[in-house]
Parts: structure tokens; sequence; C-alpha cells
């Protein structure tokens, strides 16, 4: 290929990129897999069907994946109604434990509900010395992991639902009232089918979620109930059973990709239309049975209960000592700053915080310049080389995060060609590479569909007065795309910081992340000190994630027309 300019330059390193970190480390899984000595090998096959706890934890997975579908929905579609559709007393109220997902999340959740729920707790004491017979590891295994993932996974449903209710024409709710429709057939007849597209990809994205589950069947399943990618964690340890692991990873990745098929078949065969010429805002509906109005208050605010009480007593217990906080016994004497003080005076403390926000800012500048590139060289091409950085840039969101670390780990544990025979494995930078290539599909189309949004005439007008490419994109379009740029960047780095399912494999062990050592605490061999700051922690990422989706949701409304 004759390089001609800087272009051609971009596009060969671009290419090299995609291919070195996407493509050949998931190819090399696969040969790694199933070729031994050059030939086609069943081994890990074999492996797999003999073990029976391997069995164990792809039937648990694909069973927590349906009840998941099933409560998350449930849950779910009522917040929404309960907050968007009926006239309930306290919305904002409602609204504001609800929403508290967007805040608390991921690892932080299941180890919240572990020292909150689980064996050493001060409810588990407190119940024990009501009901002297309750097992001390009541809130483990299936129950446990269910009841957390259902109030941690309703926040898709909470975003995308909202608002296509609130797109909703009322002009046909209207209609079908003036006909004699009571509240019953309004509900599962009028507005529920007008929501199916939005309902069938929020079934599908929770089931894939219940599949690929890590967090909370890792603290809360115990020994009974371990899903595949905890599975996946511990079989990688060991040389052995790596290639279990891997083949798990596959099928993860398989299932993965045959759901995402399935749901774009569903949403390109069925449509469901609920406008009109003149369309009117949604009212808010009353509920006029007296019995079921009290019954959706008080489901209402016991929801809002359970979703609230997790974090009152993690910010609560942040701010006690920690003998206390395990023996129960929590009062104004046991109050103390001890905690923070430490978070912000003992390099130890602070090192996770700094190790993750070093390592999630890396990759969110990272995986932002990347699909800045992409989406600019692709916008409004179609030809070979443009499906090829788009198609690419989607390959990571068909694949399991666990899936990608294994990939990356197999391969470049060794020197490479492809890297110039430098070896990856043990240096922070596959970290960050890890980080990186597993944002790319969200980064992308949402930079992408930014990149739309912009007038051609801007860009025609720069090139007309003598303005390079270079020089247009960097005075005219980027300073458009900043705002939806920088937000990017915020939500990427937002939910990078506690990540665990990547840095589990492929961490440097003098530089622990914060979702390494929020597991670690969740051990019941770790000291009062580990715990008390993962409370800490836990609060302190509450007011980051606070902020940047105050920055996301609230600011960009504000910006000026």
């Amino acid at each position: 290929m004759k390089i001609k300019n800087g272009k051609g330059v971009l596009n060969l390193f671009l290419i090299w990129f995609i291919v070195a970190f996407i493509i050949y480390p998931n190819l090399n899984l696969l040969k790694t897999t199933f070729f031994i000595n050059g030939e086609l090998s069943l081994n890990s096959a074999n492996k797999l069907l003999s073990s029976k706890i391997a069995l164990k934890s792809l039937m648990n997975s694909f069973i927590l994946a349906v009840s998941l579908s099933l409560t998350v929905n449930i849950v779910g579609i009522f917040v929404v109604l309960v907050t968007e559709f009926y006239k309930v007393k306290g919305t904002k109220i409602l609204k504001l434990g609800y929403f508290t997902t967007l805040i608390y999340g991921g690892i932080m959740v299941a180890s919240g509900y572990k020292f909150i729920y689980g064996e050493n707790s001060f409810i588990t004491h407190g119940l024990q010395s009501i009901f002297p017979n309750i097992s001390s590891n009541w809130f483990e295994g299936y129950g446990a992991v269910l009841f957390t993932m259902t109030f941690a996974c309703t926040t898709n449903h909470l975003i995308f639902l909202t608002n296509s209710i609130r797109n909703v024409d009322y002009q046909i709710i209207e209609a079908a009232k003036n006909m004699g429709a009571n509240e019953k057939t309004v509900l599962f007849k009028i507005l529920l089918p007008t929501l199916k597209p939005v309902l069938y990809a929020l079934t599908i994205l929770t089931f894939l979620t219940g599949l690929s589950a890590v967090s909370a069947p890792l603290i809360l399943g115990g020994k009974g109930f371990q899903t595949i990618n905890p599975m996946i964690i511990m079989f990688s340890k060991t040389h052995y059973s790596r290639d279990i692991a891997t083949l798990l990873s596959l099928i993860l990745g398989g299932a993965t990709i045959l759901l995402v098929v399935f749901m774009n078949r569903i949403e390109n065969g069925k449509n469901y239309i609920s406008i009109s010429k003149t369309k009117t805002k949604l009212k808010k509906q009353s509920i006029e049975n007296k019995i079921v109005n009290i019954s959706v208050h008080v489901i209402s605010y016991l929801l809002f209960l359970i979703y609230m009480f997790p974090i009152v007593m993690v910010i609560l217990f942040s701010l006690t000592e920690g003998h206390a906080v395990v023996s129960g016994k929590i009062s104004l004497a046991t109050f103390t700053l001890d905690n923070y003080t430490k978070l912000f005076t003992q390099m130890t403390s602070f090192k996770p915080y700094l190790v993750s926000s070093t390592y999630s800012g890396l990759a969110a500048i990272g995986v932002v310049i990347y699909s800045l590139t992409i989406a600019k060289l692709i916008h409004k091409k179609n030809d070979k080389l443009a499906k090829f950085y788009e198609y690419s840039s989607l390959i990571p969101w068909l694949l399991p995060a666990t899936l990608i670390a294994l990939g990356m780990m197999i391969t470049y544990d060794s020197p490479r060609p492809i890297l110039l025979g430098q070896v990856l494995i043990g240096s922070p930078i596959i970290m960050v590479l890890a980080y990186i290539i597993v944002k790319i599909p969200f980064s992308f189309r949402m930079l992408r569909a930014a990149f739309f949004s912009i007038d051609d005439s801007l860009e025609e007008a720069a090139k007309t007065m003598g303005a390079s490419t270079f020089y247009t994109f960097r005075k005219v379009i980027f300073p458009i795309l900043l705002p939806s740029t920088m937000a990017i960047g915020a939500i990427v780095f937002n939910s990078l910081l506690t990540d665990y399912d990547l840095s589990v494999f492929l961490y440097h062990p003098l530089l622990e992340p914060l979702g390494v050592v929020i597991m670690k605490s969740t051990d019941i061999e770790a000291d009062l000190n580990a715990k008390a700051m993962v409370y800490v922690y836990s609060v302190t990422l509450m007011i980051i994630s606070g902020i940047i989706v105050y920055y996301t949701y609230g600011r960009e409304r504000k910006a000026p027309k």
C-alpha cells in the first residue's frame, strides 16, 4: 500500500490497532482452545462435560438470566408507571430513591448488600437475637443474588422506558377511554403494546446482564450458586483448567451474539406505532379503585425503602467505627471521621483511588480519541474501509468482558510479532488497552450519532475559505462536538472506576484498582479497617457518580439553543 499522506499513515495505524487488540486476541483464543499442535482438539469440551461444577454454573447462569428478565421487568415497569403514568403522591421523593441505581451499581451494590445482610452484618446479628435458629448465611445463594440484581438492574427501565412513555400520544389513551375502556384495558391493551419494542430490547439487555453476571454471584452466591463468569475467573487461575475457562467464555460470547441477532430480528419484524399528526403530551392517570390505589402507594414506598436502605446504611457505616458496625452497637459515641481522614492522608488507602482514576482517565481519553477519529473517517461514507471500521468497532459489544480479558491475557503473555516482540502481561498498559476496547462500541455509536447533528454547510464554508481538513475539524467541528465528547468521556470514566470483570485478569499486583480492593474486602477474613474503607470508597464514588450524572443529564438540558 502506497502511503501518500498523513491520512494513509492514520489508516494503517487504526487497522493495526483493530487487528492487534480487537480481532487477533479473540481469534488466538479460539485457536488456543480448539487446536493443539496444529490439530483440532476437543479436549477442552471433554473437560467441560466432565466438570460438574462447570456444567452447574452454565445452568445457573441461564436460570439467573431468565429469572432476572422476569423480576427486573416487573419492578422496572412498576416504578416507571408510578413515576410517569399514574398519579402517586410523593413522586419526586420516590424518584430520588428509584434513580439511586444511576450512582450506586456494580460491585459497590453487591459488596454493600454483603456488608448489610451478610453473615457478620448487624442485621444478621439482630435477626439471630430474635430468631436463634436462623442461619448466619441466610442472605446467600440464588435468592440473594436475584434480589440484589433485581433492584440494581432497573436503571435501563428508568432511562429508556421513561422516555418511551413520555413519547406516547395521549390522544390514543383518551380515545380508548371515550369508548369505555377501563384502567386495566388502557394499561394492558393500549399502553404496554405501544411499548413492546423498548420492552423487548430491555428484556434482552437484562437477560444478557444475568447471563454475564460477576459481582453478585461471586460475592453473594456462596458455594451453592455460582454462574459462568465467576467460574471463568476461578478456572483461569491455573494452566490445567484455563481451557475450560476459555470454552465457558466462548459459550457466553456465542449466547450473547445469538441474543443480539434475535433481538434485531424481533425489532425488524414488528413495529408498534402510537403517533398522530398533532401529538398530545401524556397526562398522568388517576387510579380510581381505592383498594388498588392504596396497594400501589404501599408497594411504591416499600420499593423506595428497599432502594434507599443500602445507601443510607453505607453512608452511616462510613461514619462509624468498624467494630461498632460488626457488633451492631451503633451510637453517637461510635461516630467518627477517621475513615475519611485515612482516605486523604494515608497513601495505602488513597492508592486504589489513584490507580483506578489513572486507568479510567487514560482509557476515557483513549476511547474518545479513537471514536472521534473513526467517526470522522467514516462519516457519510459507505466504502469497504468504512464498513471495516464500523463493524470492527462493534465487536466488543458482542463479547463478554471476561472473554476479551482472556484473549488479551493468553495472547500477550509471550512475545508476538504484531507487537514487535513486546509482552504486555505484567505491565499497566494492558489494563488501559482492555478498558479502551470494551468501551469502544458505546463511545463510537454515541459520537457517530453526534456527527450527524452537525450542519454540513459549516465544514463546506471552512474548506471554501482554504482551511485544511485538520484545521476545520479542530476549529469548527470539534467545538460543536465538545459537550457530547466530554459527557461520553465522563460516563466512560465513571463506569470504569470500580470495574472488576476485566481488572481481576489483567491488573498489576502492585497497582490494585478499586474493584479488586472492594472485592477482597468482602472476604470474611478481611480486617475491619479494609471493610470500613469500602464504605468510604462507596460514598465518595456515589458523589463522583452523582456529579457525572448531573453533568450528563442535568447541565446538558440547560445548554443554550
